[in-house]
């Protein structure tokens, strides 16, 4: 037989496997890979050095941009890090919604992990199942900020917004006729939180069509049982949180180990893994969905009994009510600095950081008293996930590669910052 050739090769960037801007120079013997050198900056938006040169809630939607499927979590951790540096606390209601939100934005990305990822290794049915659920929670970032993405919901001191008591509704089109609005709007006829509990009652049926679909796939465990294994101590070296950590069997979560929020009054279990493979983190983030209808179930009742405040009532910080804006020169004023000079936070360096749907994401602050950040640095979960290809993908097929980019859940936005 003729040997094999070796020869370098580019996978990317504008590979469909690679969720983002990602140029890999893969080292191959034949099929197999020798070497995998991932080239990053092919994206960089400068968002630490834009957030040095505006007011501090300013930034909170460039936050939204970084990680694009994890929308709410940025900015969760942005804002943690601004109220911690100015020691104040927010009201219980506000703590509440945040969780909410934190876990509809875990299930958002998790499905949008699950269809890509089940598209890229040949699986076509997952990715539309997967996205029939998004519209739903997607509808609810757009019930309460506006839009369906980038929300810039949560602010230094609560939330911009109580919960509606309405839910959208689909009007009258040429496209569809009276029964087609109605059966649209079923569920609709209520409250935000009425609408959340009946997504949160069908979801666990949803998930376990995504499993049946999966699970137990033949085609779908050869191609992701002893696929990329990462043993526990090598996973910790290597800087992993969040479902690749926990993939590998070690049980770390920020929401039990180091609670934000009201997490510490919740009852949730976390999913750790035995292998520390691509089926491994497969069914970790599988259960991580699951889990997360626990928690939006638990915070849903609570909000439905308590009513209060979802901002801190200082003027400093607190945009005013439109009403006294408009009839009060106080609050005009107030309502004036803060959108356009913002507020000045005290000489101080904060570390904040939130268990996002990838990992642990952090936000470290400098302020030098001023009404923006002298440094920002951003921790995103996907950067020392990214840096372990290599050892991940080494004597590996060059078809394990789309495998373990998809099983990574990388997406370049906040890698590439």
């Amino acid at each position: 037989m003729k040997e094999y050739q070796n020869f370098t090769m580019n996978f990317g960037p504008q590979h469909p496997a690679a969720h983002g801007v990602l140029r890999l120079i893969l080292q191959m013997e034949g099929e197999v890979i020798k070497n995998a050198d991932p080239h990053i900056g092919l994206l960089h938006r400068a968002t630490e050095k834009l957030a040095e040169s505006k007011p501090y809630n300013q930034t909170i939607g460039y936050m939204d941009r970084l990680d694009y499927v994890s929308m709410m979590c940025n900015e969760h951790a942005y804002v943690l890090a601004i109220e911690k540096a100015l020691e104040i606390d927010i009201p219980l209601r506000a703590k509440y919604i945040r969780v909410l939100f934190d876990e509809i934005t875990r299930i958002l990305n998790h499905l949008l992990w699950l269809g890509a990822h089940a598209l890229d290794i040949g699986a076509m049915s997952v990715f539309l199942y997967a996205f029939r659920e998004r519209e739903d929670l997607m509808d609810c970032y757009e019930a309460v900020s506006g839009t369906r993405m980038h929300a810039t919901y949560y602010r230094p001191g609560g939330v911009i917004r109580d919960l509606p008591s309405q839910m959208p509704k689909y009007e009258k089109s040429s496209l569809k006729d009276n029964n087609e609005i109605k059966n649209s709007n079923y569920n609709r006829e209520g409250s935000l939180l009425d609408f959340i509990d009946s997504f949160i009652e069908r979801f666990p049926e949803c998930v376990d069509e995504y499993e049946n679909l999966l699970t137990d796939n033949r085609i779908w465990k050869q191609r992701t049982v002893g696929i990329g294994v990462v043993e526990p101590d090598r996973a910790v070296e290597l800087g992993f949180t969040g479902p690749m950590l926990r993939g590998s069997g070690v049980n770390w979560d920020l929401r039990k180990m180091n609670p934000y929020e009201v997490y510490d009054d919740l009852k949730f279990d976390i999913p750790i893994g035995t292998k520390g493979d691509c089926y491994d983190r497969y069914l970790v983030r599988i259960e991580e969905m699951r889990q997360s209808i626990k928690l939006i179930k638990q915070c849903v009742n609570w909000l439905r009994e308590n009513s209060g405040p979802v901002m801190i009532d200082d003027a400093k910080y607190a945009p005013p009510d439109r009403e006294k804006m408009k009839s009060e020169m106080e609050s005009l004023i107030h309502h004036f600095k803060i959108f356009s000079e913002g507020y000045c936070i005290p000489k101080s360096e904060v570390y904040a950081s939130v268990e996002a749907p990838k990992g642990e994401f952090g936000v470290f602050l400098i302020s030098d008293g001023a009404n923006k950040p002298y440094r920002l640095k951003i921790r995103a979960p996907g950067f020392p996930h990214l840096a372990s290809l290599n050892e991940m993908s080494k004597g590996h097929m060059l078809s394990d590669v789309v495998a373990i980019i998809g099983t990574q859940d990388i997406v370049f936005g906040e890698i590439d910052r």
